[in-house]
């Protein structure tokens, strides 16, 4: 429940503070997931870079964004994808197939969807953006 919360805070985070205009936005607690799901989203150029800032307590991530990013959001409960059905998950949550992705929990680590699909590997959905 707690972990969930924690995503839920970290995308209404970056949607809002994006809105907004904000360059940077403030998460807190952080988490091994959070700071993997950041990654994917800035090895994708939606985010410049984050830091994370270690406070001795649940620690915090410092997102620097960049304008890109219109929408990011979490799937809870976190649903089994296998290969076949990341097609459907990727119609009914992206705007377009031509942009956004779908952020999956896999053996092989936390990936995209495209990813996944050239790994040949399914697992459960994190959340995704666009």
């Amino acid at each position: 429940w707690y972990q969930r919360r924690v995503r839920e805070a970290v995308v209404s985070t970056q949607s809002t503070g994006g809105k907004r205009g904000k360059r940077q936005v403030l998460i807190r607690p952080s988490s091994k997931v959070i700071v993997k799901f950041l990654t994917v989203m800035m090895k994708h150029g939606y985010i410049d870079e984050f830091e994370v800032v270690d406070d001795h307590r649940a620690g915090k991530i410092v997102v620097f964004l960049n304008g890109r990013l219109n929408k990011c959001g979490v799937i809870s409960p976190r649903f089994d994808v296998c290969i076949n059905d990341i097609e459907k998950w990727t119609t009914n949550l992206l705007p377009s197939r031509q942009f956004g992705y779908l952020v999956l929990t896999t053996s092989s680590g936390i990936m995209d969807h495209e990813e996944a699909r050239r790994k040949h590997t399914g697992g459960k959905i994190l959340g995704f953006f666009y």
